[in-house]
């Protein structure tokens, strides 16, 4: 998805963010599984609480858990079991950038969202 036309690296982020939240949900797409790619033709979906997900880069690599909450404002999601351990023993969720983590199981509380896929 493209915000700006710009090849610098400064507008581009610029665009990113001052983005408007109908165009940031897009931008927080992740990559499908396989068996998902073959079920829905897609390749990406934008995530939602309520999805299984698999994170595939950094520190919390092969962790699979449900999304507990999603960050528009820094684009960023939570993952159940991805949590950062504090010196004091408390434990606060990890932010993830949603690239960083593949859909295994969709939500499926929405039927508008079934919907939407259905039809392509």
């Amino acid at each position: 998805m493209v915000l700006t036309n710009s090849k610098q690296p400064r507008k581009q982020r610029k665009a990113l963010y001052n983005a408007p939240h109908h165009l940031r949900n897009r931008l927080m797409s992740s990559t499908l599984s396989k068996e998902l790619k073959e079920k829905y033709n897609k390749n990406a979906l934008p995530v939602r609480k309520g999805d299984v997900v698999k994170i595939m880069r950094g520190n919390f690599k092969n962790i699979e858990g449900e999304v507990s909450k999603v960050d528009y404002k820094s684009y960023k999601i939570y993952v159940e079991g991805a949590v950062n351990r504090k010196q004091d023993g408390k434990e606060s969720p990890y932010p993830i950038h949603p690239s960083n983590v593949m859909i295994v199981k969709l939500d499926d509380s929405d039927e508008r969202r079934f919907k939407f896929l259905k039809n392509e």
